[in-house]
């Protein structure tokens, strides 16, 4: 049987999900809550080491990051198959799992803590916010959450955030140019899964558009997502309509804000 463990509304675990209901599996699920500060429990950090989600068990085995949890799926459970079959191609299928893992992954996150998660960061008491801060565990990772927290949209993170969406969607717009529906081989893979909980959660906060107005091959791509069956149960099922409000109202707070710093990019770099 498979374990995965997961938090509400994490992006890394919704490419999971949709792997997972794309081959019709099934699952357990637990939960960690990460502003319980779960992930650093002696517990879990024997499955997962960073304390970060997703994780899944399998076979008594831990497998960790969300995209090698996906290749590993796909190959334990072959069919159907989410990999191209030619080399070249799944190499290509990495490219765009590179632009999440090396970029794209830390933009939303830095966006959606300016945007919300800030809130919850101020609500706390000085202690507990102290508490989060010193079990990151990761310097870098410290110095982004303690800037963003400080700084929010002004944070140069997010300015970093902004520019690795400009680079993801204009490579997508040249990529889908040709007329194809999916970003490999023309056949839905890996490489949109990883992609899609991404965009997503940049169309909840009501920031889509500001990359993707004047890149029709992406918003063509991205409503075939969305039509997909494991869409609809990876992410929208799985959102209250509290949470979707409340995403659309603070990403729809730094709307102006994200557009001029983007503005600001493409000035001083494009």
């Amino acid at each position: 049987m498979l374990k995965l463990y997961t938090a509400r509304n994490s992006i890394c675990t919704q490419k999971v999900f949709i792997t997972l209901h794309e081959k019709g599996l099934e699952w357990e699920e637990v939960i960690i809550d990460l502003f319980r500060n779960e992930q650093y429990s002696s517990a879990y950090l024997a499955i997962n080491p960073k304390g970060v989600v997703p994780s899944l068990m399998h076979e008594g085995a831990a497998i960790n990051e969300s995209t090698l949890i996906c290749e590993y799926l796909d190959e334990a459970f072959p069919q159907p198959r989410l990999r191209p079959e030619k080399a070249a191609d799944r190499a290509r299928m990495r490219i765009w799992s590179k632009f999440i893992d090396e970029g794209i992954f830390e933009a939303t996150r830095e966006i959606s803590f300016s945007a919300m998660f800030r809130q919850k960061m101020r609500d706390m008491t000085e202690e507990q916010r102290e508490g989060r801060f010193r079990n990151v565990g990761n310097p870098e990772k410290r110095a982004r959450f303690v800037s963003t927290y400080e700084e929010g949209v002004e944070s140069p993170y997010v300015l970093y955030g902004i520019a690795h969406f400009e680079k993801m969607f204009a490579a997508m717009e040249k990529d889908l140019a040709d007329g194809r529906d999916w970003l490999v081989a023309n056949a839905f893979s890996l490489a949109d899964i990883n992609l899609t909980p991404f965009v997503a959660r940049i169309e909840k906060l009501d920031l889509l558009d500001v990359w993707t107005a004047e890149c029709p091959h992406v918003l063509r791509w991205w409503a075939r997502a969305k039509m997909r069956p494991s869409y609809e149960k990876a992410i929208e099922s799985r959102l209250t309509p509290e949470e979707n409000a409340a995403m659309r109202k603070f990403g729809g707070a730094l709307r102006q804000r994200i557009g001029e710093r983007r503005q600001e990019y493409l000035a001083a770099f494009a």
